[in-house]
């Protein structure tokens, strides 16, 4: 073969594999996106965050296991949390560096007991210490389990109503909230009602970021519509009166509503311009702060986190695999 058809041949291999990447329809995805694989083999994947190294540290949900991954792909297991609950949604959830972990070598996690879920702090290694506790849990759904540290320093977590949508409503529970927190747990100066409430009347936020220095979540709806929502201080945003956009006094609507059917939101990520939403209907939304968008990486199944790594690209989790893109 001259060299020339090689060429070609390699060639046509590569955009092959680039497309067969991403088999969306053009009105599905506003464009054509390489993605990589890191990992493979997970058991549940969940969230991922980095240390001041970029090395990448994520939660495993059933395995409830928290692990390390290199710029080389290569995972190893730092150590299994003692005392997590396993159901279909529940188990070791959130995970989040302190911003000042240079200094104080500090991690947070969100995870589920068999009586609550909560918030731990822990040294890589050794036993959590948890500094949030009696979030709502359900005998199966509904718990959450986003952490996230704001552009303020303050630990902020998207909780779920534990299957009981008066939770929601309930300003003395800390469940369907968001909540604001210092890294001791306790409310962080500023809070609307003195206390670690900071936005109520939400399902089930699984999705937590900012863009412009805004907060956006994404919140799993019952059966009929998801929603990204535009998070101010002390705001009600209707759930279990509203399930989308409703006309009730004193409710705030969501940016943007989904179909349950294709949305299912979980985690969400600004990069590049653009929001990145998870979608566990199977791929993941890229949208304008507007909520305008489509899908991408379809092929992938469910994901279940999307995070703007320190090395400029974008990291997916699915439940299985970890994978890295450019996200342009």
């Amino acid at each position: 073969m001259s060299l020339r058809r090689t060429l070609a041949a390699t060639f046509a291999a590569a955009t092959a594999v680039s497309i067969a990447a991403v088999p969306a329809t053009a009105a599905e995805a506003p464009s054509v996106q390489a993605i990589r694989q890191l990992a493979s083999g997970l058991n549940q994947a969940w969230s991922i965050d980095f240390l001041p190294d970029g090395t990448g540290l994520f939660t495993q949900k059933d395995a409830k296991t928290i692990s390390k991954i290199d710029k080389a792909g290569k995972v190893t297991t730092v150590q299994t949390i003692p005392g997590v609950s396993v159901t279909a949604e529940a188990g070791l959830l959130g995970i989040a560096v302190s911003p000042k972990y240079a200094t104080d070598e500090t991690v947070f996690i969100y995870y589920t007991t068999s009586s609550d879920n909560r918030i731990a702090k822990l040294k890589l290694g050794q036993t959590p210490t948890p500094i949030v506790t009696g979030i709502p849990r359900g005998s199966q759904y509904h718990h959450g389990g986003r952490i996230r540290f704001g552009p303020d320093g303050y630990l902020y977590a998207g909780t779920g109503d534990g299957q009981n949508g008066a939770n929601a409503q309930n300003k003395n529970s800390l469940g369907g909230k968001v909540l604001r927190v210092t890294t001791d747990g306790a409310a962080a100066p500023g809070n609307p009602f003195n206390s670690r409430v900071y936005s109520y009347g939400h399902r089930n936020v699984q999705g937590l970021t900012w863009a412009n220095g805004q907060l956006y979540i994404s919140d799993i709806g019952a059966n009929k519509l998801d929603e990204l929502n535009k998070i101010e201080p002390g705001k009600n945003y209707g759930w279990p009166t509203c399930e989308g956009p409703c006309n009730t006094a004193g409710m705030t609507n969501p940016v943007k509503a989904w179909p349950t059917s294709s949305a299912t939101p979980s985690g969400l990520a600004a990069y590049k311009g653009s929001l990145y939403m998870a979608s566990l209907k199977g791929g993941t939304y890229k949208l304008d702060l507007n909520g305008n968008g489509g899908k991408l990486w379809t092929n992938l199944g469910r994901t279940r986190d999307a995070t703007a790594g320190p090395d400029g690209q974008l990291y997916t989790i699915t439940p299985g695999g970890l994978y890295v893109s450019d996200g342009s």
